[in-house]
């Protein structure tokens, strides 16, 4: 944090924007291990708000092996933060969505529905995505992606957390030994009429069967 940042903050609200500020920590790094990075997880949250005056925080903890936030750690950390920042604070709170796998797949989509389930659970205010491919590959994002994260928030709201446990066990399981070799899916102009802008029949099929699976999980969308 330097001057020239503390000085477009300033400029921003004379102007009397809405500053959402972003932070990422990432596990496995600096932060350290799953509890050390929720802790760095809630400190910079705060110090969004304190130091910077933000309206809204966006969040994300990110694997650092990996480079996606759906990880079964970093979910870990996701919750445990907002959980925390929820239950004694009256702060806006949203997390950012990067899954390992592209665009009309399955694992896409329940990587998604994982994250989505434990923002819900957690306490989160806002949620923002989704950034499949990791956010690093060109055109690898459709509102397919957006569709599946609203439906499975949707779907979970209200519910136990040993519930909630269970079902996002039960998905993470389905894709986390296939990190390594992540289907690259396809670019939006492939899977989607770039005219209408809607999704093609195959992604359609997909996002049916990925909605069987979560069905299956626990997860009633």
């Amino acid at each position: 944090m330097d001057s020239n940042l503390m000085n477009m903050v300033a400029g921003w609200k004379a102007a009397g924007d809405l500053i959402l500020a972003e932070q990422m920590p990432m596990f496995g790094g600096y932060c350290g291990g799953i509890e050390e990075t929720a802790i760095c997880d809630v400190a910079s949250t705060l110090a969004s708000f304190t130091i910077l005056g933000t309206d809204m925080h966006l969040d994300g903890p990110v694997h650092i092996r990996w480079g996606n936030t759906t990880a079964r750690e970093t979910l870990q950390i996701a919750a445990h933060a907002a959980a925390a920042i929820d239950i004694n604070t009256n702060l806006i709170i949203a997390n950012q969505y990067y899954t390992l796998a592209g665009p009309c797949t399955e694992m896409c989509l329940l990587e998604t529905a994982a994250q989505a389930v434990t923002d819900s659970v957690s306490g989160r205010d806002l949620i923002s995505g989704v950034a499949a491919s990791k956010g690093v590959v060109k055109d690898r994002g459709t509102g397919m992606e957006a569709r599946m994260m609203g439906e499975s928030a949707i779907a979970s709201a209200g519910m136990d957390i040993e519930r909630a446990n269970r079902v996002i066990d039960n998905i993470v399981s389905l894709y986390e030994n296939s990190y390594s070799h992540p289907p690259s899916g396809k670019r939006f102009q492939d899977c989607y009429d770039v005219d209408s802008i809607t999704p093609s029949k195959e992604y359609l099929r997909i996002y049916d069967k990925a909605v069987e699976t979560l069905n299956k999980c626990g997860l009633e969308i």
